[in-house]
């Protein structure tokens, strides 16, 4: 029901603005921006979006199959069981799910998309298994999908990539700030979702976990800052995040070998479901980002950006901020049109400037909760989203919030 509103929202916030600005400030060409910005979007949802999914989500379901036949998947789940099964009650014991997403978070941690998003699907087709009702999100596919849409990232390696590209005098500067907003955007999300489903966080299992992964990211963050040159930050950021993917494909495949698997047909059986899966989602994928669309070409994101300058100088706060949050805002709805956004602002304000770099940092703290939505839960059928998208929103808003501040200590 709340994709239904949030849907039809788009559009007809849309429509009202473009007629506003048609009748008041003269602009004919408003409906021609809008209609074409919808052909396009549909056009990229399928060509750039759907068909390349295609194509990775046939090689990782493969390979995804080999580690299962290889044992490693349910291996990782018995690891972190005791953890999974505080935040995730209603998962049994072993379940496949559990070593899914283990995979899909790993992989977004070290800022592998590409390889987060075919685990992520296919660990939401095994929540589905344990769903009695298949098109209500049950408790487990909820915190599922707001821990992922947290966007927990400790290398933010394509926003440094492309800081580099447009000539920043440090491309990592911005590595810290982006660890910090997406961990608080990351505990948010577990603590909200946590509330509403009951979920008792303070055991010493939850804690232990969680002082553990806290410890860890402190750790590295000091490591990096006090051994390592900004050049080193780099190459390790983009050594490390290759090394664990091409790892993890040989260590499946040694692993199904050491088993006596046919490891080739095992690819060849998982990946079958690829190309399925990627046709399953595009009407999902081209609805929802039509319906962005919309909204973007009509200027709406204007209207809120000088309606935010005006309440926050009233208020009598530093303004310095504003002109980054079109990042910000975006970012739930498109990652591509949230990564033009920053690189606008960078473009615009100057790569190393306070809102540049605010910019890259709003980037990093969190992922696209409506793309993310459409995405997997239309993968499965999933229609009734329950409070899956205000969950996921709150912990954005951490995430933002927590940017600001960050970048105020840091830049400012």
């Amino acid at each position: 029901m709340a994709l239904n509103y949030i849907w039809s929202g788009f559009f007809l916030v849309g429509f009202l603005a473009a007629v506003l600005q048609w009748l008041f400030l003269g602009d004919t060409d408003i409906f021609k921006r809008i209609i074409d910005g919808t052909f396009e979007t549909a056009r990229m949802g399928v060509m750039d979006i759907a068909l390349p999914l295609a194509g990775v989500m046939t090689l990782w379901l493969g390979i995804m199959n080999i580690g299962e036949k290889a044992g490693i998947v349910g291996w990782l789940a018995k690891v972190i069981a005791p953890f999974f099964s505080r935040i995730f009650p209603e998962i049994p014991k072993d379940h496949p799910a559990t070593g899914h997403m283990v995979m899909n978070f790993s992989a977004n941690l070290l800022g592998l998309d590409n390889a987060a998003t075919p685990f992520g699907l296919k660990a939401m087709e095994s929540l589905q298994t344990l769903n009695p009702n298949k098109e209500e999100a049950t408790n487990a596919q909820i915190m599922f999908l707001v821990l992922h849409t947290s966007g927990l990232t400790l290398i933010p390696l394509a926003i440094m990539a492309q800081r580099s590209i447009l000539g920043a005098a440090d491309p990592s500067d911005i590595f810290i700030p982006c660890m910090i907003a997406t961990y608080v955007a990351t505990v948010v999300g577990i603590i909200t979702v946590s509330i509403k489903q009951r979920i008792n966080l303070l055991n010493r299992v939850v804690l232990g976990w969680m002082g553990g992964m806290t410890s860890a990211i402190v750790a590295m963050i000091w490591y990096f800052t006090q051994y390592l040159t900004k050049q080193e930050i780099e190459l390790v950021s983009k050594v490390v995040s290759n090394l664990v993917l091409i790892s993890v494909i040989a260590i499946f495949i040694i692993g199904a070998l050491r088993k006596k698997v046919n490891v080739y047909d095992a690819f060849i059986e998982g990946a079958k479901g690829g190309i399925q899966t990627s046709i399953t989602v595009i009407p999902y994928l081209v609805g929802m980002l039509v319906a962005i669309s919309v909204i973007r070409n009509a200027g709406v994101f204007n209207f809120l950006m000088s309606g935010m300058n005006w309440f926050f100088a009233n208020l009598g706060i530093n303004t310095d901020f504003v002109p980054a949050l079109p990042t910000a805002m975006m970012k739930p709805l498109s990652g591509s049109g949230s990564k033009a956004m920053m690189i606008d602002a960078m473009n615009t304000y100057g790569v190393d400037s306070f809102v540049g770099r605010l910019a890259c940092v709003f980037q990093g703290s969190a992922d696209t909760t409506f793309y993310i939505v459409a995405l997997y839960f239309g993968s499965v059928g999933i229609r009734k989203t329950r409070y899956a998208i205000t969950a996921g929103l709150i912990a954005d808003l951490a995430g933002v919030i927590t940017a600001v501040f960050v970048a105020y200590v840091f830049f400012h």
